[in-house]
């Protein structure tokens, strides 16, 4: 099924994060890879992928310079988001219109490819109402006991990541629910979760690092030089991979 032949889709990207852990003197979501802020390479990756339109959730700080890189660009829109990301979240749907579909996506993923979105969009058109693309975890994991620590079966492990799809409607009510319910979440299929609505799994990827530290900021570097110079069908890594 290609996204073409699916109803407009739009997407949510959460930006108001503070780059604390980062050492950044920005919101992380402003801190550029290649040149390029993260929160334009996020956008740019789920427009490629499919969504029609996409909200940023800005800091209310910042708004302004989230304000001027997206000047001129219609199919973004730039809102103030929350203290937490549940509220950040909640802001970003009431800015989306009437579209029957919702991407959740985190600024610090900016190398998402293409494909991941096209695999969530695509679950959702098939009738799935929570999507959440995963990838297998490789390390080995313990859990730390009163013992000391025991090893999981990482073979039922994923790691989770972003973006997540949805019903529109059904996010609007489980962050309702949570809000009202006073239930922190880590994610927005959490909160559909709390609402009995089961989650669809379908095939995250590597390239899909998060930003979170100065490392992944280093790795973050390698990728995007690698991203500007493969050409080739070998490039798994492109934004239109």
């Amino acid at each position: 099924m290609s996204t073409h032949d699916i109803e407009p889709v739009a997407a949510i990207v959460v930006a108001a994060g503070s780059g604390s852990r980062l050492g950044a003197d920005v919101p992380k979501a402003l801190v550029a890879i290649g040149g390029v802020p993260l929160v334009v390479l996020a956008a740019d990756a789920l427009l490629t992928g499919g969504a029609s339109r996409v909200v940023v959730v800005a800091p209310a700080a910042q708004r302004d310079d989230f304000l001027r890189l997206f000047a001129g660009r219609d199919e973004v829109r730039v809102v103030v988001g929350g203290a937490q990301r549940q509220d950040s979240v909640r802001q970003g749907l009431e800015a989306i219109g009437d579209a029957r579909f919702v991407l959740v996506h985190d600024a610090a993923r900016p190398f998402v490819p293409a494909r991941v979105v096209r695999r969530v969009v695509e679950a959702l058109a098939a009738g799935a109402r929570s999507v959440v693309p995963v990838v297998p975890v490789v390390d080995s994991v313990r859990a730390i006991t009163d013992f000391g620590s025991a090893v999981i079966d990482r073979s039922t492990l994923r790691a989770v990541q972003t973006p997540q799809g949805f019903d529109a409607e059904l996010l609007r009510r489980a962050h309702a629910h949570v809000a009202e319910q006073g239930l922190a979440v880590t994610d927005d299929a959490s909160a559909c979760e709390a609402l009995g609505e089961a989650t669809v799994l379908v095939e995250g990827s590597r390239e899909s690092l998060k930003i979170t530290e100065p490392f992944d900021l280093v790795v973050a570097e390698s990728l995007a030089a690698a991203r500007q110079t493969d050409s080739g069908p070998a490039g798994d890594g492109r934004a239109d991979a």
